[in-house]
């Protein structure tokens, strides 16, 4: 029998407790299942098996991982707010290392709602650079570099991978400093010719 009040959020935030405390990988249907105390069969009731419990903690980290980033940025534009998502995209990797781990393999998952929410992050670079007159073009090399970046950091940390000593987030703020500083070098002058439009983006 299935347990009164559970539903699929309730399953999903449980595996993201879990996964965040254990690893993504060491979950289980029975581990999961055990967690919520039910049996392993009341959990299809809300998701098809391990497979789709990953998409839908990838789903879940790119949500909230995009209202982070959006907190972020209120009040604040330019290479601040750029700043602002980039310590945001990594506090929630570094805080949420199980999540983190699923939301990495969000190609794998091809379809309309897996597209929209990691497109919906990319929106809020498109929109910060657009500001800075950085062409299109060069935004989406752009993002390439920055999510290299962040991804690979965020996951270095995650695995505890920093054997020296020197203090890990010092090396992540000097970092930071100089991809923006080589940021600022993509920027349209005034007196260059134009490369690429800035894309127009509603309100």
């Amino acid at each position: 029998m299935a347990r009164a009040g559970l539903d699929k959020n309730t399953v999903i935030e449980k595996a993201a407790q879990l996964a965040n405390e254990t690893g993504l990988e060491a979950i289980t249907m029975k581990v999961l299942a055990d967690s919520l105390h039910v049996q392993p069969p009341s959990l299809y009731n809300h998701i098809r098996g391990l497979d789709d419990l990953h998409n839908a903690l990838m789903l879940y980290g790119w949500r909230h991982m995009e209202e982070q980033m959006m907190a972020a940025a209120v009040g604040v534009s330019g290479y601040e707010a750029w700043e602002a998502i980039c310590r945001a995209f990594y506090s929630y990797a570094t805080e949420n290392p199980g999540v983190f781990s699923a939301m990495l393999w969000y190609n794998k998952y091809e379809d309309e709602e897996a597209r929209r929410v990691t497109e919906d992050v990319f929106f809020i670079c498109s929109r910060i650079t657009a500001s800075l007159n950085i062409s299109e073009e060069k935004c989406s090399h752009l993002m390439r570099t920055f999510r290299a970046f962040l991804e690979g950091f965020s996951l270095l940390v995650n695995n505890n991978a920093f054997g020296h000593p020197a203090s890990v987030e010092e090396s992540f703020n000097l970092s930071l400093k100089v991809l923006i500083a080589g940021m600022k070098e993509l920027e349209e002058r005034p007196d260059m010719p134009s490369a690429a439009s800035a894309p127009e983006i509603d309100d």
